[in-house]
């Protein structure tokens, strides 16, 4: 079964993050061009990180407009987890990306070239104003999304002053150097976080447990349930980062009233509650009973 469920706020969100996905991808590649014209390697980093911003731009704004589809037969957890998979994909981008960078700044520590600073100076400007108008079209969503995306384009903002103020010293002090150490500094940034974000996901899409603490607290809150006497097979995942799956086997004592049945579900229900699980799957058997899974 599929379905769509969305409302204007979400079509006015979708809106938004597509404008400024093209308004950032139109830019980049003049960045790239003018990087290359102005033979700034300090624009080329920042248009390394535009294009970074350009990826998760068209992956949140592609991620919004799926996200509508209700879970069907195939998809059965429904599509959030392609958010993980673009996730990967960019930071891939970006790695390769800022090692190309590094490749041609390091070298010109030994022998600097001197950019050419009008232009270095004209793009400085103009990425300013993108950068910020985008940033400012996005500070009207309310959407997580939006705002997770508005910080990415306010770094822009920030890495273009910087920019800009090194094109302005260049115009009166020929220290040709700053360019490429500027360009560095980006770009290990960049990739220190990339890095970082990087192992993150990575760890979520092999699935692995998203929280190590909310793996054990949820263990022990369940093992303060009257009549529950050991748990097994506790699977934490998470299909995006922040939608989490949760699948357990709780064991009861031989001895359990049968009669108890349907108030310690709801017990465990209510105890799991606070977690706002996305999707929770709960087993109970009596204590000598065969589980019917290998233990792992």
């Amino acid at each position: 079964m599929t379905g769509h469920n969305h409302s204007p706020s979400d079509d006015a969100s979708s809106r938004r993050i597509g404008l400024v996905f093209f308004l950032n991808l139109g830019f980049t590649i003049v960045e790239l061009i003018g990087g290359l014209l102005t033979n700034s390697t300090a624009i080329l980093a920042d248009a390394v990180h535009d294009l970074g911003d350009s990826l998760s731009l068209g992956s949140a704004w592609l991620l919004n407009r799926l996200g509508r589809k209700a879970a069907d037969r195939e998809f059965t957890y429904g599509y959030r987890r392609l958010s993980l998979f673009g996730a990967l994909i960019n930071g891939l981008v970006l790695v390769g990306g800022s090692l190309w960078v590094l490749s041609e700044a390091i070298p010109r520590l030994v022998d600097p070239v001197m950019p050419v600073t009008e232009g270095m100076l004209v793009l400085a400007v103009f990425g300013v104003a993108v950068n910020g108008f985008a940033a400012y079209r996005l500070s009207k969503g309310k959407s997580l999304n939006e705002k997770v995306l508005n910080w990415h384009l306010l770094e822009d903002v920030l890495g273009w002053l910087a920019v800009l103020i090194v094109s302005i010293i260049l115009q009166f002090v020929k220290w040709p150097i700053l360019d490429p150490l500027l360009s560095i500094g980006f770009t290990l940034f960049i990739l220190v976080n990339v890095i970082r974000n990087l192992w993150a996901t990575g760890k979520i899409f092999f699935q692995a447990v998203p929280n190590i603490k909310l793996h054990h607290e949820i263990r022990q809150t369940l093992l303060g349930v009257e009549h529950i006497h050991d748990i097994h097979h506790q699977h934490l995942w998470s299909l995006d980062g922040e939608h989490h799956v949760l699948t357990l086997h709780l064991v009861v004592q031989n001895s359990f009233p049968m009669h108890q049945y349907s108030a310690t579900k709801a017990a465990v229900a209510t105890a799991l509650e606070p977690y706002e699980l996305s999707h929770t799957t709960v087993e109970i058997e009596l204590e000598e009973e065969p589980c019917r899974d290998s233990l792992d």
